[in-house]
Formats: C-alpha cells, structure tokens, sequence
C-alpha cells in the first residue's frame, strides 16, 4: 500500500476556522467543504487509491491564488495543486488535512500572439482547445496526450506530458516557452516568456515536471507550430512484436525522424479495432503506425522509404492513408486505445517508462515472460520513436491479491526499464505510483540534490508533499552533518 504523510490532527481541528478564512479568500461557490462533494476530489486517474481532502478551493484570479498560498504559509497547512485530474501517476492526490486548489476555472486563452507565434493561456485550457483555437491561422500546439480532449496544460507543464508527436515536435518541455507561478509565500513571478531563450538558470525547465511540488502555475505561453502541409500515416502488421520493434529502431537509424510512431500489440489492436472500427488487420501480432508529415513530394519519398524498410523487417501488410479522413481515422483507433481496452478487463494498470529503442524487441520479450510469472495479460499500447512504453495490465481487482500483483508487475516492468539504460517515466510523472522506485534510479545524493531543489521553493513542505520522494523527510533534514570515526567532513573549512 502507498504511504502518505501522517495527517497533522491540529490541522483538523482547525477544519472549521480554516473553512471560514478560505470564504473570505474566496467567496461564492469557491470552497467545497461537503463530504459528498469532495467526492469529485478524492482521485485523480490512478483510481486504485482515493482520499478525500480536507477542504477544496477553487480560485479564479491569481491574487486568490496568492492569498491562498500565503494563508497556508502561514498556518502550516499542505496544498496539492489540481488540474483536470487525469494523472496516471496520483499526482494530484489529495490529502487528509490539505487543502485541494482547483485550477479549472482558469480557462481562458489570453492571448494569441502571431508575430510571435505563441499563445498565452491559463492553466485550465485544454491541450486540445489551444490547437482549435489557432487552426484557423493554420497552427497548431504539438504536444498531444491521448487525453489531449480532457488534460488541460496546467497539469501539462506539471507532468512534462508527451503524445504521438513528441518524438519530432518534443515534450512539453519543449514547447513551453513561458509560465507565471505563485510561489508558497504568495509572490508571482514570471519564468521566460515570448523569447527564445533567457539568461540564468533554467528555472522555466525545472518547473516544467515539478509535478506542482515548487509553486502553482497560473499562466502559460506555448509556442505554435504551423501545421505541416502534408501529412500522411502507414498502417503496417507484422507478425511479431520483436520485429516491430526492430523496425522501429531501424527507422530512426536511416535517419527519418517521423511526425509519430505508435506500436500496439496483438491484444491492443483487437480492443482498438473493435471500439472504433478503424480498419486494423487483426491477423497480426502488432501493428505499427507512422506518420510523415512536410511538403507532398518528401513526404511521398518517406512514406516509400518507410514501406522498404518494414518489408526488409518481415512486415506483412502495409497501408498508407489517402485522405485526410483516413490518417485521422488510423490514429483514431490508437487514440482511444485507453478505454478500448476498458472494455475488455474489469480494471487495468497503466504502466510509463522509457528505453532506448534499440532495446524494445528484448523488453517486450521479457514483460511476455513476466506474464506467465504473474498470471495477468498485458496491453501493449506505447510511443515506439521515443521508447516510451505503455503497457497495460490487466486484473480485476475484486479478485483478492489481483491489484497487488497488477502493482508488482508493474514495479517489476519499471525496474527493467531502468536495467536496459531507461527512466522510471516519460510522461506520466512520478507522483506516489513510481515514488518508492526512485531509489531504483538515483542514489540518495541524487535524491538529495533533488530535494534541496524543492526546498528553495518550499522550505516548509507544504506543496504536494508525500509524492516524488521515496522518504518523507523534512528539508531541515537535508543539511544534517555526517560523522564519521568522530571527526567532521572536511575539517579544513570553516564552519558557519
């Protein structure tokens, strides 16, 4: 079971007071204090743990967010930042004695800025909605999450979030240009902005996946990309994962960057295929989707490129897309991959981790040999260019034992991902899901050096605190002094 801060019984004690403080802050409809209507709170996407919190707030100024922050502050109170609630990761989990600040009402495009090429919009507009609104200019915003309808770009700069695009266009780190933050003690500032780069630290790069553990973001410029003149998608089926694999790493080693590569295994297509009806072959063991996008004559040049390389790659069925309705209709299926295989398990996990591409056909090898370990199937469903694999394992978990078995699984795949030369997550974060496996990656100066990060924006540990970081230690703890045989480290200096 995942560990979470000890509830401070002060605190809630204090419910009551708190409540009528947050009113003035806040006032209208802008505190959920009703059990049943915290109900709405008490998860996010990682559905298998729930907590209700203390109280909600739902500002909709800044200076609101300001004053919220700073009356936490000031009365040692937690906060756990809340877009849209998709995390796959618990990262806007609640806490039994914090306060849950709802950013959705901050759903406004502020600014459209063509000469620049750039957008200026609150952290609660969708990731879908700041392409809609710029289509008719003939740009578009890269980044674009399988939930891209529902996540909004606040809860995309706090998890880094990724796409089908990303491996051309980049993550959303990449195409975040600017933010607005209000830090714990109420003060907002502003981190880049409309030019390309600034000088100092790259603090906007250390916001972008914070997971909301170093201020609360209010604003966001995005950069804008035009849309690309051609685009056309391969449907292609081989007759194993391993070999779809291969010609994915072979792909990228001719050189050819495409605008998406998506793999979905035999199990995954057959739920895709049947929820959207996208024209998939089902007699394969993966299908592999591409797509190229720039002007007609390369694009034409790669799509034929393309083609000759799954063929030396044992593919055996390949099909391009002919129309703009078709290519829509052959990411359709990948798109809601997700819920398509909702529909063929009472519950599944979804897993996020990332490796080297050259490794893929030996992963997916070993997670197969981990099914027979586990008893439980897996949904192969990932954004092959960039290595970053979704798995899906499916349990039930009215059956006892079943999550938890679905949860060391998981670990187990994550753990092999590190193994091979990847990273414990691409997208989705850390949260509470992958915090116990950081050791895993980082050793604990590594750790350390992380969390003295999180300190100069939070000394007190209010914001998000109990994700991320696998011991839950106080940032004074930090600057503890290690002796060893009685004597200082580095007696030489002098000591403040």
């Amino acid at each position: 079971m995942i560990r979470m801060p000890e509830p401070d019984q002060q605190v809630l004690a204090r419910r009551g007071e708190i409540i009528a403080a947050l009113r003035r802050i806040v006032p209208g409809e802008g505190v959920v204090e009703n059990e049943n209507e915290l109900r709405a709170f008490e998860c996010d996407g990682l559905t298998a743990y729930r907590q209700l919190p203390m109280i909600a707030v739902l500002p909709s100024t800044t200076a609101q967010v300001a004053e919220v922050l700073r009356y936490c502050k000031a009365n040692n109170i937690r906060i756990v930042p809340r877009g849209a609630g998709t995390s796959l990761s618990g990262g806007a989990m609640p806490l039994a004695d914090g306060i849950l600040l709802g950013m959705g009402k901050f759903k406004k495009i502020l600014e459209i800025d063509l000469p620049n090429r750039c957008a200026v919009v609150q952290p609660g507009v969708t990731n879908l909605g700041i392409s809609q609104a710029v289509r008719g200019q003939g740009l578009y915003y890269a980044p674009d999450p399988s939930s891209q309808i529902a996540c909004t770009i606040g809860g995309n700069v706090a998890e880094n979030s990724g796409g089908v695009h990303c491996l051309k266009y980049g993550l959303t780190t990449n195409n975040v240009i600017g933010v607005e933050i209000v830090t714990l003690d109420g003060e907002i500032i502003r981190l880049g902005g409309k030019h390309f780069d600034g000088p100092g630290y790259d603090l906007l790069g250390a916001l972008v996946g914070s997971e909301g553990m170093l201020g609360v973001v209010t604003e966001v410029t995005v950069r804008l990309l035009p849309i690309p003149p051609t685009a056309r998608a391969l449907m292609i089926g081989f007759p194993s994962v391993e070999s779809a694999g291969d010609c994915v790493a072979a792909v990228i080693a001719a050189g050819i960057i495409p605008g998406g590569m998506e793999i979905m295994d035999k199990l995954a297509t057959e739920a895709a295929e049947a929820f959207v009806h996208a024209g998939y072959p089902l007699d394969v063991a993966a299908l592999l989707i591409v797509e190229l996008d720039g002007c007609a004559a390369e694009v034409d040049h790669l799509v034929a490129a393309v083609e000759h390389i799954a063929t030396q790659h044992q593919a055996v069925s390949c099909r391009a897309s002919t129309s703009e309705e078709e290519r829509l209709l052959f990411w359709a299926g990948r798109k809601a991959a997700f819920p398509a295989v909702g529909r063929i398990s009472p519950d599944y996990y979804c897993m996020d981790g990332t490796i080297p591409r050259k490794r893929i056909a030996e992963v997916l090898r070993r997670m197969t040999e981990m099914e027979q370990t586990y008893g439980l199937r897996v949904a192969n469903v990932f954004h092959a260019g960039d290595g970053n694999l979704h798995p899906l394992i499916l349990y039930d978990a009215n059956r006892p034992g079943e999550l938890q078995r679905a949860e060391d699984f998981g670990a187990d795949i994550l753990r092999l991902c590190v193994e091979v030369g990847g990273v414990l997550t691409g997208e989705h974060g850390v949260g509470v899901e992958k915090r116990d496996l950081m050791p895993t990656m980082f050793n604990e100066t590594d750790l350390a050096q992380q969390q003295a990060l999180k300190c100069a924006f939070d000394d007190a540990g209010l914001l998000n605190p109990g994700k991320v970081f696998p011991q839950l230690c106080r940032c004074a703890e930090l600057g503890r002094m290690h002796i060893h045989g009685g004597k200082l480290p580095f007696p030489e200096l002098e000591r403040f």
